[in-house]
């Protein structure tokens, strides 16, 4: 078995396992667990327990597997387990844990737990991609991720109703991971100041209409969130999206290029660091409409665009001890655009991907990049979920010498705030 540095040795461990196809894949993760020397109680809801028998999950752990809130000779296991617990981690998560977790409701011991328990709590959903897609399901992640609680998001592949799709449990080893960095997180860019941009920009052709781009903004907030998590004092500068800040993040929504270009020169004397995911427009109308334009007025329009200003090249431009990270998203001849973008926008460190490869669209969860950073190294990660891939980011940010934390921080120019 696989396993990393971060060790779970004499962690004391909950697995929660929900009505799920893929509880049979609990049983490996609790192989993996106690591989780990972890020592792990089993908590099973009824439907889990039509896959799996708790009797199968008792032989690996070595201990009693509860399965009702209720038991007899097993008094307050709702507050005995999450009380001696140093982690819960539910895998596999159905929608309906997610929903109860995120409403509160307690009908179970172990939606009972959740409402009791002070240890970090990680789901791991599994369900049809349907499902996962659904609006109240990511409504309930989006809540839970905003209490504190980590979501491995699942994968995409084939499903148990044969479809593909997202909704498979994650592998066994990105599950551990995240436990790993729950029980042990990285403190490691602790005081630091990173800004950070975020998401796409809108730019008006007239009151109703605008052109934008298909940025989704998630790489940013992963980015957001991982820094966040190992002890950054984060400000994220975001494009109109659908995503909820982190947990501890500060948000400043804009919209359009010129409000994204102040916002980040505002804060740009404030921060140690700044990660320009966003995807802002490099064009706009030159004379948009004040006045919605009715199509029975005009059988064609000819809209005239002119360019925005380069933010990340003026930031470059103004800086003094700032470590600079810019993305590039490209369609073709991937290495030979970033080297030439590394370099013309002057920045520390370049990630370049391709937008049209696989796993690497827009508003997909993952992405496959290349590293450059300006000594001339060159580094392919393979295909990773964006929340990985931004540790990965903030490891070679690291590596690059970030300058030491100033003993005095300065205060932040505040601007009004949308949304």
């Amino acid at each position: 078995m696989q396993t990393t540095g971060r060790s779970l040795t004499g962690l004391r461990l909950v697995l929660g396992v929900t009505g799920s196809i893929a509880a049979y894949k609990a049983v490996g993760l609790l192989r993996l667990l106690r591989h780990e020397s972890a020592a792990v109680s089993v908590v099973m809801t009824a439907g889990a327990c039509r896959f799996v028998t708790p009797l199968t999950f008792e032989v690996l752990s070595g201990a009693h597997v509860a399965t009702e809130l209720f038991e007899a000779h097993q008094e307050m296991l709702h507050l005995s387990l999450p009380e001696q617990a140093d982690a819960i981690l539910i895998a596999p998560a159905t929608a309906n844990c997610l929903a109860k977790a995120a409403l509160g409701l307690a009908d179970d011991l172990l939606s009972t737990m959740l409402l009791t328990t002070q240890c970090p709590v990680i789901f791991a959903p599994a369900m049809d991609g349907d499902m996962w897609r659904h609006p109240s399901v990511m409504e309930h992640v989006a809540t839970l991720r905003r209490r504190g609680a980590v979501i491995v998001e699942p994968e995409e592949g084939s499903l148990a109703s044969d479809r593909a799709g997202p909704g498979r449990l994650a592998q066994e080893q990105t599950i551990l991971t995240a436990l790993q960095s729950a029980t042990h997180p990285r403190r490691d860019w602790a005081g630091r100041r990173v800004l950070i941009s975020a998401g796409p920009t809108q730019e008006a052709i007239d009151p109703v209409r605008f052109i934008s781009n298909r940025s989704s903004g998630k790489m940013g907030y992963a980015l957001a969130e991982a820094a966040q998590k190992r002890g950054a004092d984060v400000l994220l500068v975001s494009g109109p999206t659908a995503l909820q800040p982190p947990s501890g993040v500060e948000l400043c929504s804009v919209t359009t290029a010129d409000e994204m270009r102040e916002a980040v020169l505002n804060r740009f004397a404030w921060s140690e660091a700044v990660i320009m995911t966003a995807a802002v427009a490099d064009f706009r109308p030159a004379l948009p409409s004040s006045r919605k334009l009715k199509k029975h007025d005009r059988p064609t329009m000819n809209l005239k665009l002119e360019q925005t200003d380069d933010i990340l090249r003026e930031l470059s431009g103004r800086r003094t001890t700032q470590l600079l990270v810019g993305f590039a998203a490209e369609t073709e001849d991937l290495l030979a655009h970033a080297q030439e973008k590394l370099h013309a926008k002057d920045v520390d460190l370049l990630v370049a991907n391709d937008v049209t490869a696989a796993g690497s669209e827009f508003g997909s969860d993952t992405n496959h990049v290349i590293l450059l950073n300006r000594g001339g190294h060159t580094e392919m990660l393979p295909l990773l979920s964006k929340r990985e891939l931004a540790d990965r980011i903030l490891d070679r940010m690291l590596a690059l010498q970030i300058v030491p934390q100033s003993s005095k921080k300065p205060s932040r120019t505040r601007t009004s705030r949308k949304g």
